[in-house]
């Protein structure tokens, strides 16, 4: 029997592997949450596993940290190709490139001003243009919320939109602060929290050397 169910799940993989995956990464990389990625799968894929496949590929291409960015911890980034076998089959191999500038960073700390920077959307933009979007981090405190205080997490999804929402629950957050690229989504879904006065901790700029701290640190302040 032991032998029949690792069969089984091993043929299960395989399929999944062959069906859903590759399609799975093609389509986060597009943007789409969970949801969205769950209802366009021609092969039958239980939501949960969406979401874990989800969140495998955004940590190996670095969209999501788990370590502080510029703590000389940071991985190689990871890279799918697609090759093709002799009868023009399609399959996708992962390959792990060195991550330039992957040391340890001595940032120098700031604290994000209105009076003196402007709008949070301007200033975010123009940090992300100077140090390259996909080098730029925030920090984010949503799976340890969802475990410690729901009252806060409520909180927050009810200032986001629907969409804003959809992707932040569809993601398989752990239980302690992780990092995510200070993408074009991320930026509108902070400067929604930080304007509704739900939204403490850093953002990261390695190529720029700096940590910007909006609201108070969570980390000193919160105990989540």
């Amino acid at each position: 029997m032991p032998d029949q169910d690792y069969f089984r799940e091993a043929l299960s993989d395989f399929a999944y592997e062959a069906a859903s995956a590759g399609a799975i990464r093609h389509l986060a990389d597009l943007g789409y949450t969970a949801k969205q990625i769950s209802e366009r799968l021609t092969f039958p894929t239980p939501y949960e596993r969406v979401r874990r496949s989800l969140w495998k590929y955004l940590t190996e291409t670095g969209v999501i940290l788990t370590q502080e960015p510029g703590s000389g911890t940071d991985a190689g980034r990871a890279e799918y190709t697609v090759e093709h076998d002799r009868y023009g089959r399609a399959s996708f191999r992962l390959r792990t490139s060195p991550e330039q500038g992957a040391g340890e960073v001595r940032y120098r700390e700031l604290r994000y001003d209105s009076r003196m920077c402007g709008s949070l959307a301007g200033y975010l933009a123009d940090k992300c243009l100077a140090a390259g979007e996909e080098r730029s981090y925030v920090s984010c405190d949503f799976g340890r919320m969802l475990r410690r205080d729901r009252e806060r997490l409520e909180a927050s999804l009810a200032v986001l939109n629907e969409r804003q929402r959809e992707y932040m629950t569809g993601l398989m957050w752990e239980d302690r602060r992780c990092y995510h690229r200070l993408d074009g989504r991320m930026r509108e879904i902070i400067v929604k929290l930080y304007s509704g006065g739900l939204y403490d901790g850093y953002c990261f700029f390695p190529s720029l050397g700096e940590k910007v701290l909006l609201g108070q640190d969570t980390d000193a302040g919160l105990d989540l």
